[in-house]
This record gives structure tokens, sequence and C-alpha cells, in this order.
């Protein structure tokens, strides 16, 4: 080790937000550190953020320009927003990836959809299994969450250890899959942790998360009150709430019929790991019309809304083997993700209208999170007592109400970062010590496309206020050689305004400002494009109080 070696932190994603998560930690001297990177995941765009996107993940320019010093990428679990960009990220990175055998599934399956399956290297680390890449030794440590093996990281390094503990809640009853393994957090506690870089999502619920096994109970007791079908739509990734709801449906005399492709590969996955095993297999949707409504319980995907989820083709009469109708019941086993209300909304009014009873996690114990609240936070604090605490995984409120609660438990040094800021660990005690590139790349179709520069960022400007395209013709000498001509894309005419509408009177206003140019100017279509585009939009500015986004093009003609 030299004298000149430090310990960094660098979150790419995930901080200042939920999702999208992107971690970087390097060791060694400044300009020289080797790395790894924690988790490559994605998140998806709100209503109307990111028109025609389908997905986003963290801008990994600054790693990918390391990638001759990049030691490994390391998962700690299988959510999107944890593994869901590593097909896309992968060949910029070229680092061998590390994961228990369940995320290692889900990565690969991810890969090969991009034809990348044979080209990488996936280590799968067994349950409580090390991992030595460069100058770290990365220590797999199980904890529970809402999906199969979940894991926490203790990072040594020659200068201290980082307790990452990835997502995590303390279920003491998680019913598929091993406990928390407190025994082994309270070990590395007492060997010394320098920082904990630790999950805000919840820091400002009171309490603790609550089991699986109460979710059992009440989806047990939910369904046996419902006649006719019964839909229940859950995360496809939690495997323990699909066991439920097999034994649930079991419980009230019903068959499971499943629609949903991610389910079905949930389903597949989590039996290849040697999980799920006494679940039976469910009827296929084509199926499902040949089962009693009143024995037939529809486990599908579509609890965030989604437009093509299995629920929402179901309630908008699009799927082709399954209806709901008055007296069914719609059970969301699940809560609501900021950003999603709208599409949530949206499917609980439509399936409303067809009488269908919704039930959710506001009128019956069918739900609980996957993230610790206070009082777990507080468990953690004790167990690993870090000099140093890092919330991660979180919007800024959160994390700056985890550090709070991180400074009552007694830690010295508390820092809440956002993403691209470099963070010393050691030798210093959480100093700020740089700033580097740091943004999101859109999934546009199958193009990689930057989120401030490229297309979706036109669409967001055009859905605010609409386009107008404007067409000026010059001769070569500067004389206007016909009327402007104006159109418009979702923007409103004016027709009381202005008698004939507002398009004349545009093109009028472009022709007088351009007449009014000195004949030099008019030589410079840069000049004739900035003043025919101030001229266009003013009457939109006067009376709508919006402007169009506005693209003038100049044609010149003659000699």
């Amino acid at each position: 080790m030299s004298k000149k070696d430090r310990l960094v932190f660098v979150p790419l994603g995930g901080s200042g937000e939920i999702g999208m998560n992107l971690n970087l930690y390097g060791f060694g001297p400044e300009g020289d550190e080797t790395w790894i990177v924690v988790d490559c995941g994605v998140t998806f765009a709100g209503d109307g953020e990111a028109p025609g996107i389908d997905l986003i993940f963290a801008d990994h320019a600054f790693i990918a320009q390391r990638r001759d010093r990049l030691a490994a990428i390391i998962l700690t679990h299988a959510h999107e927003d944890h593994v869901g960009a590593i097909a896309h990220m992968w060949p910029d990175l070229r680092a061998p990836v590390y994961a228990t055998r369940f995320t290692a599934l889900m990565a690969r399956e991810k890969l090969a959809e991009k034809g990348l399956n044979g080209q990488v290297e996936i280590h799968e680390v067994p349950l409580g299994g090390t991992v030595k890449a460069g100058p770290f030794s990365v220590e797999y440590i199980s904890i529970t969450h809402s999906i199969l093996e979940p894991n926490a990281l203790a990072i040594r390094t020659p200068l201290g250890t980082v307790m990452h503990t990835g997502d995590w809640k303390i279920d003491p009853d998680p019913l598929v899959g091993g406990a928390t393994d407190v025994d082994r957090l309270r070990q590395v506690g007492a060997e010394g942790v320098r920082a904990i870089v630790c999950d805000s999502t919840n820091a400002l619920s009171p309490g603790r998360s609550g089991s699986e096994a109460a979710v059992r109970r009440g989806l047990i007791e939910e369904i046996g009150k419902h006649k006719g079908r019964v839909a229940v739509t859950t995360f496809a990734s939690n495997a323990a709430r699909m066991q439920t709801i097999f034994e649930a449906a079991a419980a009230n005399d019903r068959t499971v019929v499943v629609a949903g492709r991610s389910i079905h590969r949930m389903l597949r996955i989590a039996k290849d790991s040697g999980y799920l095993q006494n679940v039976p297999d469910p009827v296929d949707e084509q199926d499902a019309g040949y089962i009693p409504r009143e024995n037939t319980l529809i486990l599908c995907t579509g609890s965030q809304g989604e437009a093509r989820s299995a629920l929402w083709r179901i309630a908008t009469g699009q799927h082709s083997d399954i209806r709901l109708e008055l007296g069914d019941t719609a059970i969301f086993s699940s809560k609501v993700i900021p950003g999603n209300e709208k599409s949530i909304f949206r499917l609980y009014n439509t399936l409303a209208r067809l009488g269908v009873t919704i039930v959710t996690e506001k009128q019956a114990p069918i739900h609980v999170s996957g993230h610790p609240c206070r009082d777990e936070l507080k468990d953690m604090y004790g167990w690993i007592r870090p000099e140093i605490a890092v919330p991660v995984h979180g919007e800024a409120l959160h994390m700056i109400e985890h550090a709070k609660l991180a400074r009552d438990m007694g830690v010295p040094v508390t820092v809440v970062p956002h993403n691209g800021i470099v963070i010393e660990l050691a030798p210093a005690e959480g100093k700020v010590v740089g700033e580097v590139t740091a943004g999101r790349l859109y999934v546009d179709g199958n193009v990689l496309t930057d989120a401030e520069t490229g297309p979706a960022s036109i669409r967001r400007r055009m859905g605010f206020a609409g386009a107008m395209s404007v067409v000026v013709v010059l001769g070569r000498n500067g004389s206007r050689r016909a009327e402007p001509a104006v159109a418009l894309h979702g923007v409103p005419e004016l027709f009381d305004r202005h008698e004939g509408g507002v398009v004349p009177l545009i093109e009028a206003e472009v022709a007088r400002a351009i007449d009014r140019m000195d004949a030099d100017d008019r030589m410079s279509d840069d000049r004739v494009v900035e003043v025919a585009r101030q001229a266009a939009r003013r009457p939109f500015r006067i009376d709508w109080g919006k402007k169009p986004m506005t693209e003038v093009r100049v044609i010149r003609l003659g000699s």
C-alpha cells in the first residue's frame, strides 16, 4: 500500500433519486485508482417526462473511460433498478460480473436479449461467498428484501471496510429464502467499519416495514371475502409474494392462472435457482375460461398501471382470453411507486367502470415494503457502528432525514451525496474531493441517446407548447421571393382573437420583419432565421402566453 492511496466512493446513479443505481468504489493514488462497479440499474420515465423512451440509465462515461482499471462489476440483487442496465453498459465496461445464482440467471437473460450472453464472464458467487478484485475483497452477506438472494456487501480494502447495504429490510419470516444474517453483520461491525453506504427509501417512515408472513395471512383472508373472479397483481420480482398468492388461492379453493410474461419468467428462474419447488404449474391463459369464475385467481402483471401489462389489457378488453366484469375483484398487492400515480389511477378507474371491486394496501394488510423503516435503520447502525454514513437510494428529503438519524445514532460524519460527487472515505473522513460527469442516457427504441441533447428533450418541449415551422424564400441577393409559409403542430389557432386564424397573421409578421431588415443582414441565413423566429412567436407570446418550439428554414433561389 502506498502513502498516496485513497478510498473513494462515486455514485453515478441512485443518489437523489430512487432507482437507476450505479455506484463506484476506487482504491489507489489519485488518477490511478483500481475500480469496482456495484450495480447497473435502470429507471423508467414517468408520465410526460420522456415521451417515447423505454428505459433510462446512468451515464457511465466516467468509468467506461477507465475500464482498463475496472476490476469487477458486483451485483447485489436482481431488481431492475440494480441490474436492468447490465446489457447496455457491459460493452463499454467489459469487466467480469459477479452475482449469486438467482441474480446471475436474471443477468444472463438480459444479456442474451442483446446477443451478449456468450461474451460476458459471469461468476456465480455462493451465498456468503467472497470476491477478490484487485485491492478489494467483497463479502456477500445475506439480507432480506422483496426479491430472492439480496445481499449486502462488506467491501474490504487496505484502508478500511465499507458496508454497502444494497436494498434491504429486516424480515423475521421472509417465507422464501434465508433471513438477514444478523450475526455476520454484527461481526463485521465489531471488526470496524469505516463507512456505511445505505438504503434511504423509507427513512421518513416510522417503525418497521413488516413481514411477508403477515401478507400471507392478509391475502388468504382478503381473497376469501370475494366471489367471482379475483385478479391479484404484484411486483413480478417478489417470489415470496407469488408463493403466497398460490397458497392463498389453494386456501380458498381457487386455481391460479398466470397472465404476464415477467411473472412466467420469474417463476421459471426462481425454480431453476432451487426455490418455489412446491408451487404447482399455473393454468395457461387461454384455458382460463374453463375454470368456474368463483374458482379462478388470476396472478397478473400491472401493479403500476403499465399500459402493456396483463391487467391493463384485461381491463381495457384487449386480452384475448381473460375478462373481468361486475362482481369480480382486483387486488393490488403492491404500493404506488412515486411517479406512477397517474397510470395507476387510470387503471383503477377503468376497472371501476366495469364494476370490478378494487382492493389496495390502504384497505387490507396485503403488502409490505422491501425497504427499511426507521427502527430497522437504527438496528443496522447499532450492528455496524460506522465512522461515516453515506445515505443513498433516495430522494434528497429521504437522504437528509437518513443522515439526521445516523447522527442521532452516534455516527460522527455524514455525507449526503448526489450523482457525480467524489467522496474520499479514507484516509480523509468523508471529504468531498471532486465531481465527475453524471447524467442520464435514454433507450429510445433501438437507439441510445443523451437525455439533454437527444430527441426526447425536443419531444418534451413540443409536449409543453407544440411546434411551428416557418419557411422563408429569399433570392441570392437577399430579396424576398415568396410569402413566408407557416405550419402549426399542436398549437392553438387563436381564431377568437384573429379573424381568419393566426397563421396568416404570423406569415404577415414574418414578411414585415424580413422586409425591415438591412440588405446585408438578409444575406445571412442565421440572421434571417433569428428575425423570422422572433416574429413568428410574438403573437403567441402576447395572446397565448406560451412560445412554441419554432424551426425556420431559409431557401435561397436565383443566382
